[in-house]
This record gives structure tokens, sequence and C-alpha cells, in this order.
């Protein structure tokens, strides 16, 4: 009957007394499931985590400005890895690193929370950030 109709016989459950067939264009219907998981795929947000490197020694302006990017992020459903690399001697003041990862936490409290508390990996401390 399928070839008949210019259709494939498709096995639905083969374990089942009698199996069971179904007369479908197989073709048509795996292009459909095909758009169907673009079509989910395509809508599914990806959750990825962007990093902004700071120093001790950065700027009142360009750490604004990195604040302004992690807050922008986080909206958009990213977590945000804030660095603060130090460089030679300058880890012998490790308070400013604190401080200054401090200071972001408190700045983006209202779009994010803290997600790894702050870590120190050889010359850098390092927090996660992610959307509340």
């Amino acid at each position: 009957m399928a070839l008949e109709r210019g259709y494939d016989l498709v096995e639905i459950s083969p374990n089942a007394a009698p199996p069971v067939c179904k007369i479908m264009d197989y073709g048509k219907y795996k292009y459909a499931a095909h758009k169907k998981e673009q079509k989910t795929k395509k809508r599914h947000h990806q959750t990825r985590i962007k990093e902004l490197r700071m120093r001790p020694i950065t700027e009142e302006h360009d750490i604004q400005v990195k604040i302004n990017h992690a807050r922008k992020f986080i909206t958009e459903g990213d977590k945000v890895l804030v660095t603060v690399q130090f460089k030679g001697r300058q880890i012998t003041h490790k308070e400013l690193g604190y401080a200054l990862l401090g200071r972001v936490t408190n700045e983006l409290a209202d779009v994010a929370k803290l997600e790894k508390p702050i870590t120190k990996e050889g010359y850098k401390l390092s927090i996660i950030l992610t959307a509340k």
C-alpha cells in the first residue's frame, strides 16, 4: 500500500505484538524534526564565562567601564570572572586587590551574586559572579 501511494512504511514499535507500522513520507518527517530541533536550539541560551581583567593600579574610569561591561554580561545571562592580576612586587599589596574585588561585588550586588569567593592563584585574585 505504501509503494502504491508513494510513501514509506515506517516501523513505529517493533516489540509490540503485532509490530506497529505507519505509512508516511519519511524524508518529510526527518526534515520537520530537524527544523524543530534547530528552532529549540536557537531559543536556548548557552551560559558562557566572560572574563574581566584588572590590575590593582587600574584608574577609576576604567574600573567603572569594566563594571558596566560586567553588568551587561550578567543581564544577558552569562557568568563573569573578575580577575585582578599583580605584576612583580605588587603582590605584596594584596589588600588592594581584595578591596577592588569587594568594590566590584558591592556595585554589582543588585544584579549579581557571588558564585565563587575570592581565590588566589599565583599572581591572580579572582571571583565568579552570576545572575541573581
